[in-house]
């Protein structure tokens, strides 16, 4: 998760906490480690050219169990009792090339520190590549209850121009393999509107999705970042710029198979079968709870503060070895960082934004995107309508004048 822009951070690297928030408690732990570089990722992920001898997985390990720690030690102190953790979501990065072993072992480390609630979510995402259906059946008897793989596509020249290296049909299988290993619920992420991709292409990786029997699916739209390779190449010409209109249109695309086959919309860029198969861990995010993000570049909030820890593998692990938090910066969103924060991620929610949430100059606007087929009024909430989806960022600027 990302601060907003209006917050301002504090000069010093030790956040001050106040207490949790009264919500679920959520921890994310960020594996940094990938195989390659695809070419339009900007996350916080090395290869391990990039990393030299200056970081290792051993290294990582050994920092984020030291992380725990002084993240329980500190937790301890506050006036409520720490929370069972509700869900622990492990991403990157490519969790999967810690291996069987590797995933374990996290899990063993926030189990050594924090108490899982026994219904606890625990998800991992995993490159395809680096799974087979003994890593899924190990994964599972550790704990995990959830898989998010990585498709992005089911046709080989897409992922040639997203420098994705699993074959086609790889993550299909994968998914598979994670549902006969006894996993309920599994994702499978999708990325739409790549430079050459037809519509062709969408369907079949459409149908590749529900052929897995998956009962998730997230679906992005192809965002060209700043300082990636993929926008050195459309920067140079040699690879177009994803057009607006026609990602529309494969949204809608999407949306339509995905609702026919019985996954339904839950949040702009995510469906669902049911809300069992709901991930409760992002839900955590977009309600405003708490969660400990552990690992670099990780971002944690507790009771309203917010901190980031440093990006690099290696100082990292220096900063954890001090025995205090590997924290860059914090911060504390004043009540209109608050403010801008709940209209963006709560629109974005099947459920709404509570019309109770808004000032009068957002309920005004929130009257005129009604009027214009934007939203719904429902229950007391405002629900964006299929074509307020299209346009939800314009319409959380309306809101927020």
């Amino acid at each position: 998760m990302t601060s907003p822009a209006t917050a301002t951070p504090h000069s010093d690297t030790v956040p001050v906490l106040r207490d949790f928030g009264g919500g679920p408690f959520g921890i994310y732990v960020h594996v940094p480690f990938c195989a390659t570089r695809c070419g339009y990722c900007d996350f916080n992920t090395y290869t391990a050219g990039e990393l030299g001898t200056s970081a290792s997985p051993e290294s990582w390990a050994a920092g984020l169990r030291r992380e725990l720690a002084a993240a329980a030690g500190q937790f301890a102190e506050l006036p409520s009792a720490i929370p069972p953790v509700a869900t622990v979501f492990v991403g990157g990065g490519t969790p999967s090339l810690l291996g069987a072993d590797g995933l374990a072992g996290v899990l063993d480390a926030v189990r050594s520190e924090f108490d899982l609630a026994p219904d606890a979510e625990v998800t991992t995402e995993s490159n395809p590549e680096s799974t087979s259906p003994e890593f899924f059946e190990r994964i599972r008897a550790a704990g995990f209850t959830r898989v998010s793989l990585g498709m992005q596509s089911a046709a080989s020249h897409v992922l040639a121009v997203l420098d994705r290296t699993h074959t086609p049909g790889r993550a299909v299988a994968a998914a598979r393999e994670a549902r006969a290993a006894g996993f309920d619920h599994v994702n499978l992420d999708l990325i739409y509107g790549t430079p050459g991709e037809r519509d062709s292409d969408l369907d079949a990786s459409l149908d590749a999705v529900l052929d897995a029997g998956v009962d998730h699916v997230s679906a992005y739209s192809l965002i060209v970042e700043d300082g990636t390779a993929l926008a050195r190449r459309v920067r140079r010409g040699e690879l177009p710029a994803p057009d607006d209109d026609v990602l529309a249109a494969r949204y809608e695309r999407i949306d339509a198979r995905l609702a026919a086959a019985g996954l339904t919309w839950y949040e702009v860029s995510n469906w669902a079968s049911g809300d069992a198969a709901r991930c409760r861990h992002n839900l955590g995010y977009w309600d405003g709870g708490d969660w400990l993000g552990a690992g670099p570049g990780a971002h944690s909030h507790v009771g309203g503060v917010r901190w980031w820890n440093v990006k690099h593998p290696a100082r990292y692990a220096a900063r954890t070895s001090n025995g205090g938090l590997p924290a860059a910066g914090w911060e504390a969103p004043t009540a209109e960082d608050r403010y801008l924060e709940r209209v963006m991620l709560a629109l974005r929610l099947r459920t709404g934004l509570p019309l109770s949430d808004l000032d009068a100059a957002g309920l005004a606007a929130a009257q005129g995107a009604t009027a214009d087929g934007l939203a719904s009024i429902r229950d007391g909430h405002l629900v964006l309508t299929d074509r307020g989806r299209l346009l939800a960022d314009g319409v959380v600027l309306r809101l927020l004048g």
